[in-house]
């Protein structure tokens, strides 16, 4: 089997691939032989040093893939075996065989593309934790989404689409019309006016709930965007990785300009603060699960459909970083074992 692994902290290229022996499945897990794996930003901040939940160097990224169930351990229900599948995998998915147990495995529809299927379980789960479980998004309320051309970002907009609420979202003006086609309203993410164009758009209102990755000042502003009984949902933060190198004196100061909610003012406001970290959620089966099946059903009956950007083979897992790193990207990035390198979308 291949496996990539982070050999060291830094640039893209410390990202290396290593043929290994075939693992077996332990009592109690399944081996996925995996078509597609997931390429997410926590693995660029876990490259950075950056992600304080990752295993020590050097360790094996990855967080979903999709496949076929090719073997299965002692315990574990042999009709697993021949069954196409999405997957969390907790690390260890930069490879062509992951061994994991079922708790978080998912059959996979017949309707629904492996390439497809792995573009689930990340961007698709935090997106649906976010807007139905702590923001609880209802009919008629005003989203604003950041980085809504980004896999997390389209999974939100379409998720919002169900339920009928509106979506402003920020991105570069190169993807606006892309956010124009998904019935988003689309604002530029780098100039300093965003929020009066926000405010402008709501006619000084405000919204009802922010998804912000990108932390520092931004958790602040878009705060002070939020309308009365408005929730602001904190889920990464880009703006501590500018750049491919480890910037530490950049993410420092990213970190100091964080800002503090008090609860007195949460309560004088109306308005709430609340923090999402998928990587924290993976032992809450019982959570996470019914979200999980939800969104493959979502997806086999063609209400959610994953944007891909590129596919790349998995041997080019630095390209790959790299990519999504440049902001260019525009929906999801996926590495393929043995695949060839494609474009998907046409910008």
């Amino acid at each position: 089997m291949k496996r990539v692994w982070i050999t060291g902290r830094g640039e893209p290229d410390v990202l290396q691939p290593r043929e290994e022996p075939d693992p077996l499945p332990a009592a109690g897990e399944l081996r996925v032989r995996v078509e597609y794996a997931g390429v997410n930003f926590a693995e660029v901040m876990a490259r950075l040093g950056l992600y304080p939940d990752a295993p020590s160097l050097p360790f094996v990224p990855g967080y979903e893939v999709s496949g076929s169930v090719d073997v299965t351990g002692d315990g574990v229900d042999p009709a697993w075996k021949g069954q196409r599948v999405t997957a969390v995998t907790r690390f260890g998915g930069y490879s062509d065989l992951v061994c994991l147990p079922p708790d978080l495995v998912v059959r996979t529809p017949d309707s629904v593309p492996d390439d497809v299927a792995a573009s689930l379980p990340v961007n698709y789960l935090t997106a649906h934790q976010m807007l139905h479980r702590v923001c609880c998004v209802r009919a008629g309320e005003t989203v604003l989404v950041h980085g809504a051309a980004g896999g997390v970002g389209i999974a939100a907009v379409q998720l919002c689409r169900i339920v009928g609420a509106r979506v402003i979202g920020t991105a570069s003006p190169s993807k606006h019309d892309f956010l124009r086609s998904l019935d988003v309203e689309p604002i530029a993410s780098r100039t300093t006016d965003w929020p009066d164009r926000v405010r402008e758009l709501t006619a000084g209102r405000g919204v009802d709930i922010v998804l912000d990755p990108i932390g520092g000042t931004s958790f602040r502003r878009s705060y002070d965007l939020l309308a009365s009984g408005g929730r602001l949902c904190c889920f990464g933060a880009s703006s501590l990785a500018p750049g491919t190198k480890r910037n530490l004196p950049a993410a420092i100061r990213g970190m100091i300009r964080m800002p503090r909610f008090g609860a007195i003012a949460l309560m004088d406001d109306n308005r709430s603060v609340a923090g999402v970290n998928l990587g924290h959620l993976w032992n809450e089966t019982e959570m996470l699960r019914p979200q999980f099946e939800a969104i493959v059903s979502h997806a086999a009956a063609g209400l959610v459909k994953p944007v891909i950007d590129r596919v790349y083979d998995l041997e080019q897992a630095a390209a790959a970083h790299a990519r999504l790193q440049s902001r260019q990207s525009v929906g999801k990035i996926l590495l393929r074992p043995g695949g060839e390198n494609r474009e998907h979308l046409p910008l």
